[in-house]
C-alpha cells in the first residue's frame, strides 16, 4: 500500500511539473505563435513529457488491483 501511494504522489509530481510547463508555455500564444506552431513546439520539448509519464503513473496505480493478505480484515 505504501508503495501504490508513492507511485501515486510520484506521478502526482510529474503531471504538475509537466503541467507547469505547457502551461507556461502558453505565452507563445501572445508572441504571436499560432496554435498550431505552439502544439509542435510542446511536442518537440521534453519536459512537456513529463506531464504524460506522470498521468501514466496515476493512472496504473489507481487501476492495478489491491493483493489481500490473509491477515487483513
Amino acid at each position: 500500500m505504501v508503495i501504490r501511494g508513492f507511485i501515486y504522489l510520484t506521478g502526482f509530481g510529474l503531471a504538475v511539473s509537466g503541467g507547469v510547463n505547457a502551461i507556461a508555455y502558453l505565452n507563445l500564444l501572445s508572441t504571436g505563435y499560432s496554435p498550431a506552431e505552439y502544439f509542435f513546439y510542446i511536442k518537440n520539448r521534453p519536459e512537456c513529457y513529463i506531464m504524460l509519464i506522470g498521468v501514466a503513473l496515476i493512472i496504473i496505480c489507481l487501476l492495478s488491483p489491491h493483493r489481500k493478505n490473509e491477515n487483513d480484515y
